[in-house]
């Protein structure tokens, strides 16, 4: 049996304390990050997936918005710090993938195929998280480490009109990456009989 795919999965995880020494070119991170999402499945091979790779100062920018956003909703100062510690630890990162899922694509699938339109909103979600998981772990597999985060909806609009994206882009997350500085703790599971069913 080959285990190749499952050693990569063992060996993602979340990676918070990212930095700027990765091996990659920016060209090649963005190859990565197409072929990735390229080959992963969508409904009806809908391709309903948008990416937007995000590299120096674009990636600043990016954490300036949702640092801005969330000041907006803690507006203490000293209630901030842990915030804007946990942000920090995103912005040292070499870059950062954000995810959307095109609703233009979504909703003409719901048009032309009624019977299932109320399930195409929940195909685009899967899709979305199986696209996340696949630039992930190639990420992994190019000693890449990266997180990933969820300040949609509150940074969409702005993120929306600082890179001009289409209005149909339903931002869905977002992945800093960057070489990895810490490696983190051991990972727990939990009991295999609780999760799993076997039936022959």
């Amino acid at each position: 049996m080959q285990t190749h795919v499952i050693d990569l999965l063992k060996k993602r995880r979340s990676i918070y304390n990212l930095g700027k020494n990765v091996s990659l070119s920016d060209d090649d991170i963005s190859t990565l990050v197409k072929e990735a999402v390229k080959e992963s499945p969508t409904s009806f091979n809908s391709q309903s997936s948008r990416v937007v790779v995000l590299f120096g100062d674009a990636h600043n920018k990016l954490w300036d918005i949702t640092e801005n956003q969330l000041r907006g909703q803690v507006p203490d100062e000293e209630a901030f710090k842990g915030t804007q510690e946990k942000l920090n630890t995103f912005r040292a990162g070499y870059g950062t993938v954000l995810f959307f899922e095109d609703q233009a694509v979504v909703e003409g699938l719901q048009e032309q195929f009624a019977l299932y339109a109320e399930n195409f909103p929940i195909w685009s979600e899967q899709s979305s998280g199986i696209a996340s998981m696949n630039v992930w772990a190639a990420f992994t597999d190019n000693n890449i480490g990266a997180s990933l985060q969820h300040y949609n909806p509150l940074i969409d609009a702005d993120v929306q009109k600082e890179w001009d994206l289409p209005t149909s882009w339903k931002l869905r997350g977002q992945m800093p990456f960057g070489s990895i500085e810490t490696l983190p703790a051991e990972k727990s599971y939990m009991d295999d009989q609780e999760r799993f069913r076997v039936f022959k």
